[in-house]
């Protein structure tokens, strides 16, 4: 009788860490092992990669662990790209991207991954709208003004940071749905363009809209119109350019975080309910919206639609303008 009873407690005492053990695993602070790595494809002081070490603040909190931000740019993103696509599934390795990454493989077919099946989708992070600017000697006041301008100067250049970026892939979506003629000027990095169009080498090109409101302000250059087809939060006085005579285009910049394929449903899970959490803080959304990014955060499953929609959508600039690497 007393084996039975022993046996009995024994018993009990298994069922009762058995029913404990959800609650127990919950309490785990993830991960278990060393720093969690959240990898920038573009050099330290980006639009990304500030956007990154902000975030990172907010996942040490409360994914209670060590979270740094490393900068792996180069090939326009596909270092850092393929790094993450060969990493552990584990969630010690996540990424913070632009959207514009997913013209990589219009460019290059050869990449060693695939931009929407070796990576995790996350979730979205926010989004930061683009401005048209024109430098001051442009007589135009707005898009009407300055599609007409364009169209009597045939050729008229404009600047960009490098062939794929976003300045570059909005400008030569505005020419086919404005029917316009302008010829690309690409720097190395967004410094020496935005210096030349300051300095009235190049006339006219795109640019994040808080960086475009900000050099407005002396006069050497007019902002024309936003490139997201909803006018930015942050600055809702600007009238987008869709609105001005420009029905069809539709420019919208949006930041990701991905990890690699094969990371488990329940490390994606918290995540992106981290994620969620951390961009409802309004701290952290007043940070964002200083760097001109509006927090925006959406599931995995249309993140990932999401990706594929915008891969498609940029695929289609990309064709239509016969863009090349280079």
């Amino acid at each position: 009788m007393n084996g039975w009873r022993k046996a009995l407690k024994v018993l009990c005492g298994v069922v009762l860490m058995l029913a404990m053990a959800p609650g127990l695993a919950q309490d785990v602070p993830y991960p278990k092992k060393g720093n969690i790595e959240i990898t920038v494809l573009f050099p330290a002081g980006s639009s990304a990669d500030i956007t990154a070490r902000l975030l990172a603040q907010g996942m040490a909190k409360y994914l209670k662990a060590n979270v740094i931000t490393i900068n792996r740019p180069g090939a326009a993103g596909a270092i850092g790209m393929e790094a993450l696509a060969k990493a552990a599934p584990d969630g010690h390795t996540v990424q913070i991207i632009p959207t514009s990454v997913l013209t990589l493989p219009l460019f290059f077919p050869n990449l060693p991954f695939d931009v929407l099946q070796s990576f995790q989708p996350i979730s979205m992070v926010g989004n930061n709208n683009f401005a048209l600017v024109a430098h001051s000697s442009v007589p135009a006041a707005n898009m009407r003004e300055f599609i007409a301008y364009a169209r009597a100067h045939p050729g008229m250049n404009y600047g960009s940071p490098g062939n794929g970026t976003y300045h570059h892939l909005y400008m030569e979506q505005l020419k086919l749905s404005a029917s316009v003629q302008l010829t690309h000027i690409p720097y190395k990095g967004s410094a020496q363009a935005f210096n030349d169009l300051l300095g009235g080498q190049i006339t006219t090109m795109f640019m994040p809209i808080h960086v475009a409101m900000a050099m407005a302000k002396d006069g050497r250059v007019k902002v024309l119109g936003g490139s997201m087809r909803e006018r930015s939060p942050l600055f809702p006085d600007m009238p987008s350019i869709a609105e001005q005579g420009v029905p069809d285009f539709n420019g919208e910049p949006w930041f990701a975080m991905w990890g690699p394929a094969g990371m488990p449903p329940d490390i994606v899970a918290k995540y992106n309910a981290d994620l969620r959490a951390i961009l409802a803080e309004s701290d952290m959304r007043e940070l964002l919206a200083r760097q001109g990014v509006v927090a925006k955060t959406n599931t995995p499953e249309e993140l990932g639609r999401a990706l594929r929609a915008e891969y498609d959508a940029l695929a289609k600039v990309v064709r239509a303008a016969n863009i090349k690497a280079g």
